[in-house]
């Protein structure tokens, strides 16, 4: 007997059947249909003629099989129907894997994401000129310089690239909580070479590298979920504008924020990747039925399975969430995402009456993943907390629980909603019985909780709909105007994944809808929203835009046409060759209603994310403060911890990371800096600094008002040289002076001693020059009942006593000497 023909070739007569004949195309998806619902049939069983049935078989589109019939390759007569090339062979019963391009290269599309890369990139280099100053790269706000300085100590101990012992021994407070941010930011800065220049080069590129690669991700997220280039390309041009996004993963920027962003964005293909293969299988593939031994593998689920990309995908997903789980300290957050949508998937594929153990066997092999690889790096290691060893295992544990409830509803076909009903029932008694089970876990979460949730003091802890933002405002600062555009499209996102099988819009729904809670409890975690809803975002400009009738409507719109016909007309023209994926306008009109409409939406981005982006730079003043002091503490010979800088918290680290290197907390500046700058007596703190090891103190003028005779006052205004009716202070050597920042020495001084003529209190002054300014240091001191003077001044110079000159030198002021005068 003649072997069946190759899928190509059947694929080529469907196309030329469909092609010649007026009816066509309705036969051939009849033929489909009759087909998906017999495993052989009969002639009977097709409503057609014999001269239609004879011409289907002499063209090798049916063939003969023990007396009845069956198509003779089902992929080769879709390909033709639909007008596609059929890639490898086709077969629908090969046992064989087939490994090829998860995605195809379209040179349109490739040079239109180059172009939305490079929007992303000037998007994160704003900070450019702020970032590179005096020599040195100045990481804008605070918490950077907690990741370089443990990035610098790891570099201080490692022999080379290869020296993981570094990272497999990290001391605990580094390992404690961010481990991976460490060890990915050592690993880069040794393969540069090592050493500072490396470590400078890391601090201020790797964000924006990282940046780059998240917006390949998501343009890649966004095809797979849409199947439309303009939705990806549009997403990534949202992304590059969100203005808190744009902050967090701007030049300089080194946290774990771009780690995480990334290996979100990661999370997010490989589950989008296994939901939309699944969902294309079912759909070229319309029966349920299935001819295996297996219970429930469908042909849907066995061509799904069958892939080698889903096992890549499923094994991605477990290093993702591996990567994740020991990016940051509340790592636990990001199961809480991943473990809703499997609860929710669950139901989708039971009401579709596929196998849920089959069809997300994928997604639970990364869940193992995850589990066994996290709780390894912790019990090897020693990274992270101990309950970062348990719930991802949780969260596959119930994943396994899940879906055999899941498994249940299907065969006994009951209503859905009481099982997602029932899954929240067990999960909130899952978490019940782990906090008696595991008290002190559950205490740990509790805290961690409290910390990454409810933490108040910086701007960042605030809510995106902040009442003084007026709720809306909060949004469009933020997220930009793309926010609610985004939103009105997560409303439909959720009404289809109702409605129909879309576990691709089930998944972005799910993660949309999580991050927004979280962000309504504090606007940092909008930058984590951001991924996910750029490609929601970039869905609703390409959607408005077709609406406003200067382009073509989203891939996923046009796809669902009530006909084929209509359905084949809008992928293909010109004989069967598919419409460019990108199309550039060639009226004006076309060209200015588009710009009109980029403007609208992202115009508010453009002047926020600038503007955000500039709040967080540190100024030439405070940056020629810290060298200030950096090159005093160089020339006295001070050492950390005498050299700790004082100042406000949220500069404190940037300050202490360019004097004396250690820049792993600020918490002495916490408890501290604000009691100092509002006291009335800032000489009366000179004894806490002794003790304390405080050498310099910074004030700015961002440090809030302060009454007269304050600290703040007196130093930062007054420059601590006296005047105002005030006297000079005793202890705080000016340094750097300007109006935005002051830097001063804290010294014992040099003490005065010695006769003068007047009888009640005498004037003790000098000039002194500070970075080519001249400030007059001046006291009012009384004089002793025995007419001896006793003075403590913080210069050396020349002083004018009583009209004696008694010159003191830089030893006397660092040393506490006594200086004797006649």
């Amino acid at each position: 007997m003649a072997e069946d023909p190759g899928p190509a070739e059947v694929a080529t007569a469907a196309a030329t059947f469909r092609e010649e004949r007026v009816d066509g195309e309705e036969t051939l998806e009849t033929l489909l249909t009759v087909d998906d619902e017999h495993e052989t049939w009969v002639f009977d069983d097709l409503p057609v003629d014999s001269g239609t049935f004879g011409e289907l078989v002499s063209r090798g589109l049916v063939t003969k099989i023990d007396g009845e019939y069956r198509v003779s390759n089902r992929t080769g007569v879709r390909a033709g129907l639909e007008g596609e090339e059929v890639v490898g062979d086709g077969s629908e019963n090969d046992n064989g894997f087939e490994l090829r391009a998860p995605i195809a290269f379209d040179p349109r599309a490739a040079l239109a994401l180059g172009g939305a890369l490079v929007v992303l990139f000037f998007m994160r280099i704003v900070n450019y000129q702020s970032v590179f100053q005096g020599g040195e790269v100045v990481s804008p706000e605070n918490d950077p310089y907690y990741y370089r300085h443990w990035m610098e100590e790891l570099l201080s101990e490692s022999d080379g690239v290869t020296d993981f012992g570094v990272i497999a021994d990290m001391p605990d407070r580094a390992a404690d909580t961010r481990p991976f941010t460490h060890a990915a930011n050592w690993f880069f800065a040794e393969l540069g070479g090592g050493g500072q220049w490396a470590a400078d080069v890391v601090a201020a590129w790797l964000p924006v590298a990282m940046a780059l690669v998240l917006g390949v991700v998501v343009y890649w997220l966004a095809i797979v979920v849409t199947d439309d280039v303009r939705v990806g390309v549009a997403s990534v041009i949202l992304l590059a504008l969100t203005p808190i996004h744009a902050v967090y993963s701007g030049i300089g920027f080194l946290e774990h924020r771009p780690h995480q962003y990334l290996w979100l964005g990661v999370t997010l293909v490989t589950l989008a990747w296994l939901a939309v293969d699944l969902e294309s299988c079912r759909e070229s593939r319309t029966e349920q039925r299935t001819s295996s031994r297996i219970p429930g593998l469908s042909p849907a689920i066995r061509a799904h399975l069958r892939s080698p990309w889903t096992w890549v995908a499923a094994v991605v997903l477990g290093i993702a969430l591996t990567v994740s789980a020991h990016t940051w300290g509340g790592s636990v957050l990001l199961f809480i995402p991943a473990a809703a949508y499997v609860g929710f998937k669950v139901a989708m594929d039971a009401r579709a009456d596929l196998s849920p153990a089959l069809a997300n066997a994928p997604v639970v092999l990364g869940l193992l993943i995850a589990g066994v690889c996290s709780a390894s790096l912790h019990v090897r290691w020693g990274w992270h907390d101990s309950f970062i060893a348990i719930i991802p295992m949780l969260v596959f544990a119930g994943a396994l629980g899940v879906i055999g409830l899941g498994e249940l509803w299907r065969r006994l076909e009951w209503p859905v909603g009481r099982l997602v009903g029932l899954e929240g029932v067990l999960v909130a008694g899952s978490v019940l019985a782990f906090s008696y089970l595991r008290p002190e876990n559950w205490a740990t979460l509790r805290a961690r909780a409290d910390d990454v949730v409810f933490r108040e003091g910086a701007t960042e802890t605030a809510s995106l709909f902040a009442l003084d933002q007026a709720v809306v405002q909060g949004p469009l600062a933020q997220l930009g105007v793309q926010f609610y555009v985004a939103v009105v499209v997560l409303g439909w996102a959720c009404w289809i994944a109702y409605r129909r099988y879309e576990p691709a819009w089930l998944l972005l729904s799910t993660y949309v809808a999580f991050w927004l809670a979280m962000a309504t409890f504090q606007v940092r975690f909008a930058a984590q929203l951001a991924v996910p809803l750029s490609v929601l975002g970039g869905f609703g400009l390409v959607y408005l835009i077709a609406w406003l009738d200067v382009g073509r409507l989203p891939a996923p719109f046009r796809e669902r046409d009530e006909t084929t016909e209509r359905r084949r007309r809008d992928l293909t023209a010109d004989g069967g060759t598919k419409k460019p994926s990108i199309v550039l306008p060639r009226d004006l009109s076309t060209v200015a209603h588009l710009a009109l409409i980029g403007l609208i939406i992202c115009g508010m981005s453009l002047v926020f994310a600038p503007s955000f982006a500039a709040q967080t730079a540190y100024d030439d003043a405070q940056v020629e403060a810290t060298i200030a002091i950096a090159e005093h503490a160089e020339d006295v010979d001070r050492e950390y911890p005498e050299s700790y800088v004082l100042s406000q918290w949220g500069d404190n680290r940037m300050h202490n990371y360019f004097v004396n290197g250690h820049a792993d907390g600020y918490s002495y500046a916490d408890r501290n800096f604000q009691e100092f700058r509002t006291d009335d007596d800032p000489d009366g703190w000179y004894d806490q600094f002794e003790d304390d090891d405080v050498g310099y103190v910074v004030l700015t003028d961002s440090a809030g008002e302060s009454p007269d005779g304050s600290a703040q006052a007196t130093l930062h205004e007054e420059l601590g040289a006296g005047g105002h009716e005030n006297d000079g202070l005793e202890h705080y050597k000016l340094l750097y002076a300007d109006d935005d920042a002051t830097a001063f020495a804290i010294v014992p001084g040099a003490t005065l001693e010695g006769p003068v003529e007047a009888t009640d209190h005498v004037t003790v002054s000098t000039e002194v020059e500070v970075d080519g300014e001249t400030v007059e240091y001046e006291r009012e001191v009384d004089v002793g009942d025995d007419g001896e003077l006793e003075v403590v001044v913080p210069y050396a110079g020349d002083y004018a006593v009583d009209g004696t000159e008694v010159t003191v030198d830089e030893t006397a002021v660092l040393d506490g000497e006594v200086v004797e005068f006649e």
